[in-house]
């Protein structure tokens, strides 16, 4: 299976990556609100572990220089992730990834948002090592859109491998948690995160 292409997502050069997809058919009259409430859903980061399921990873949204954030995502934020299993010792115990890029398309029969990640430093940390499984190469890219009557969350992973510019103990980890990504184990957590954003 190749990965799909979607404009705005990075071309897919090496490593593994993943497509997980939800969907959601909505009345003509009520698919605009249905979008505003995907589109809350979506720009609230805080809440995402509450819509994907207790088994799920933990996210939490800070601001570029940061600190925790309560308000709509910018290119330049962080995103912390506490997934299950062992923690990154370079980032306190979780996984970071900053937004490098958040768009936005509007016509009238389709619109669209964007989320585009990528692995980083702990920002308390910024003479650190990148603090997550992955290396510097992979993104992951969260979109919604609404498309006629039909609603959709997606995720794309894209280039992912292994990050191995990191100490001892956390090469180790990255290694096993890198691969079973590859092999599944985040599209797993991504799809119930896509299903859990859709679901009103």
């Amino acid at each position: 299976m190749k990965p799909k292409q979607i404009p705005g997502v990075p071309i897919q050069k090496k490593g593994g990556f993943h497509d997980s997809e939800s969907t959601k058919a909505c009345t003509d009259s009520d698919v605009y609100s249905q979008f505003d409430l995907l589109k809350q859903r979506f720009f609230s980061i805080n809440q995402w572990k509450s819509y994907a399921g207790g088994s799920s990873a933990d996210f939490r949204h800070f601001d570029s220089s940061g600190k925790p954030a309560e308000r709509m995502p910018q290119k330049g934020d962080f995103i912390r992730i506490e997934i299950p299993g062992p923690g990154n010792r370079e980032g306190k115990g979780y996984d970071w990834v900053e937004i490098i890029n958040l768009s936005h398309h509007d016509a009238v029969t389709a619109e669209y948002y964007l989320m585009v990640c990528r692995p980083c430093k702990d920002p308390d940390q910024p003479e650190g090592k990148v603090a997550h499984f992955y290396s510097t190469a992979a993104t992951s890219n969260i979109m919604i859109s609404r498309e006629g009557n039909m609603l959709k969350v997606g995720v794309y992973g894209r280039n992912e491998m292994p990050n191995f510019q990191a100490g001892f103990t956390d090469k180790i980890r990255n290694f096993f948690i890198g691969i079973g990504g590859m092999f599944g184990f985040s599209k797993i957590h991504w799809k119930s995160l896509a299903e859990g954003l859709i679901k009103f």
